[in-house]
């Protein structure tokens, strides 16, 4: 809304005035401070000239569903329309690609965003059934590592918790789970932002036992995001109840290995000559 009044040449203090709101309330909407009503969102695409029928749908659907909290979205692609037909408002890599940290629980699988393409096509390939969405879903995730890594400066920082047992399950063959431990280890050592901890199988009870989450570390002034999976995609949680999701993140990073344990375990698991090792 704020690139559709600067491309106007329009002012804050003119479109506040014709809406009848405070200066400071326009700014805070246009900040994401606040989230546009609907009808004044349909009143600026009046004065914008936002005819098109598909960009001012979206925009007003945006603006009627902004309000809400705790979204599900799909595990085969981008979020399109949710059942009810409302437009949905943001999907798991829109919030995802916006954080300045992502804080990864993984209890059964080594996360996306560090997977190897072998390691990523055996679970991809268990999730869709017809080659072209496996080529697809494996090209998305390609494109959105990259984004991660390479066209963010500075680059997303990735604190991730791996349960012990991920690190031994052979999807895809022990080959394949030993060339995913390698190039774990290669990521680790190569890129300062990325840092992972091992959750030991000695380890009882935790907080993590319900499942696979991540944390979304936003942009101050914005509060944490949480992206809890499941079999059939992400539950976007927001609000206070993400806090939770945060504080048992922390629990389980008090009873992990450090991260100097983490790295020497994950690489003796990688080294296909230790008998230790899962491809052994």
């Amino acid at each position: 809304m704020r690139q559709l009044r600067e491309d106007r040449g329009l002012t804050l203090k003119y479109i506040a005035s014709y809406l009848g709101v405070e200066f400071s309330t326009l700014a805070r909407y246009e900040r994401a401070e606040w989230p546009f009503r609907r009808d004044h969102v349909i009143a600026l695409l009046d004065v914008y000239g936002v005819y098109d029928d598909p960009a001012r749908s979206l925009l007003v659907d945006l603006a009627q569903n902004a309000w809400r909290i705790n979204q599900w979205t799909p595990a085969t692609g981008p979020a399109e329309e949710s059942g009810n037909g409302d437009a949905m408002v943001v999907d798991a890599w829109w919030v995802q690609q916006r954080a300045e940290e992502l804080w990864i629980y993984a209890n059964l699988l080594v996360p996306e965003v560090v997977q190897a393409r072998d390691y990523a096509q055996a679970v991809i390939a268990h999730r869709a059934q017809k080659q072209p969405l496996v080529d697809k879903l494996i090209r998305q995730l390609t494109e959105r590592q990259q984004a991660l890594e390479e066209d963010k400066k500075p680059p997303t920082r990735l604190e991730i918790l791996i349960e012990e047992p991920a690190l031994h399950r052979p999807v895809g063959g022990r080959l394949v789970l030993q060339q995913q431990l390698q190039h774990l280890a290669r990521l680790v050592e190569q890129r300062p932002h990325i840092n992972v901890r091992v959750l030991p199988t000695r380890i009882g009870w935790h907080p993590g036992l319900d499942g696979t989450f991540t944390v979304c570390q936003m942009q101050r002034p914005y509060p944490p995001v949480a992206l809890v999976h499941h079999l059939d995609g992400q539950l976007i949680i927001e609000a206070d109840a993400a806090q939770r999701y945060k504080d048992a993140f922390d629990k389980l990073r008090e009873v992990s290995l450090s991260p100097s344990e983490s790295t020497a375990l994950i690489a003796t698991l990688a080294d296909p000559e230790d008998t230790s090792s899962p491809a052994a």
